[in-house]
């Protein structure tokens, strides 16, 4: 498939399934290739998180089981027209792998656009993305992404602040998705990008 379809999703154990699902369904009705990196290729242990009555904080509980396609070793980012990250638990394991922050900041450094939901965006946070952006985030990451120089939007749902799009939770998802396929949709013909190879 043309490069300028496949998009790459970056989750693992603990990911939100209600996120990655939905991405991969989208994306896949619009005529895009989703593509799983994972940190090995693995049945994943998704979960979803909900809030119920009495409890101060969300719960978690176990969600769908989804195949990666590839370990965070295989990702090329030259095949890619841009990079998705879910949120879920997985970004708080997956933001101290050294390959996932080489691979964000090489789409970053290529011009390639990238989307961040949730909990996602704490990557974007340790890869050094979110100072001086507009950032829309689940609440409880608002600290993180100020502590390093983000701007946290609110009440906006999502937001686009150059060629990183973010949004807070999957109740952003039509929000969000206007956005991510607002720029999945504009030509790139005219925009030549420079590759970044992986360090």
């Amino acid at each position: 498939m043309n490069n300028n379809k496949k998009i790459l999703i970056i989750t693992g154990d603990a990911g939100e399934s209600f996120e990655i699902l939905y991405a991969s369904h989208r994306l896949l009705e619009a005529g895009y290739q989703p593509v799983i990196a994972a940190p090995t290729v693995k049945r994943m242990n998704l979960v979803m998180h909900d809030f119920e009555p009495g409890w101060d904080t969300y719960i978690e509980r176990p969600g769908y089981l989804m195949e990666s396609n590839l370990s965070f070793d295989d990702v090329t980012p030259a095949d890619y027209h841009s990079l998705l990250i879910p949120g879920g638990r997985a970004p708080e394991f997956l933001r101290n792998d050294q390959r996932v922050i080489n691979i964000v900041n090489a789409f970053y450094n290529s011009n390639k656009y990238i989307f961040a939901i949730c909990h996602g965006v704490q990557i974007l946070v340790t890869a050094g993305l979110v100072n001086g952006r507009k950032i829309a985030c689940y609440e409880h990451v608002k600290f993180e992404v100020e502590a390093c120089g983000g701007i946290y939007v609110t009440p906006q749902q999502a937001v686009q602040d150059g060629r990183i799009i973010t949004g807070k939770t999957w109740q952003s998802h039509p929000e969000f998705y206007k956005l991510v396929f607002s720029c999945l949709e504009k030509t790139k013909e005219t925009e030549p990008e420079t590759q970044v190879a992986i360090n």
